[in-house]
């Protein structure tokens, strides 16, 4: 059986392995800045969340707030408003599904009142306020369901922002949000 032979590296392969090692950093340090310029900037950034004081928010009243470039409604609803949203049978509703991705199971669940508000919260309603026709603004406290009403292609929408009648497909949608405390929410 014959022995392996050692060969001594020479010079010509330490050159190999130094030039392939400086050819990889270079390789890195051309491509990291077309990669970090793929990052978010920074004012998108600062947009993904957003914290909305409710405190100064009285019942009856809505505010909007932007998120993300787009309106946000804050309702703080009437014992009156919430007993409607409850009382609407679901075999009433043109979509039944909640999309609230603040509950288990997100579009899982069935559009009850209970569903697009927050657990424990049924006075606060938080949704995107652009309407799922073709995205126009909805006016507050407006329409045949006292909800919100789109002046552009005439779609009602109830107390618990649920599409009743038009041509909106869906019921407006619920963005991810949390109550840090009993008056702040984060959305986003």
């Amino acid at each position: 059986m014959a022995t392996p032979s050692l060969v001594e590296p020479t010079r010509r392969d330490f050159l190999y392995l130094a030039t392939g090692a400086v050819a990889v950093v270079g390789a890195g340090a051309v491509a990291w800045p077309f990669i970090n310029q793929m990052n978010p900037d920074a004012s998108t950034l600062a947009l993904a969340s957003t914290e909305v004081d409710i405190a100064p928010i009285a019942e009856g009243q809505s505010i909007t707030v932007k998120w993300r470039g787009r309106p946000v409604f804050v309702r703080h609803r009437t014992a009156k408003e919430i007993e409607e949203g409850k009382a609407v049978p679901l075999s009433d509703l043109v979509d039944r599904a909640a999309r609230n991705p603040n509950i288990d199971g997100g579009d899982t669940a069935d559009a009850t009142d209970q569903n697009r508000a927050a657990a424990g919260k049924e006075q606060w309603l938080i949704m995107i306020g652009t309407c799922t026709h073709l995205g126009c603004v909805p006016l507050g406290q407006a329409g045949d369901y006292d909800g919100w009403f789109c002046p552009c292609h005439g779609s009602h929408y109830d107390t618990a922002g649920r599409i009743r009648k038009g041509p909106a497909p869906e019921n407006l949608h619920i963005p991810p949000y949390a109550f840090t405390n009993d008056t702040t929410i984060r959305i986003g």
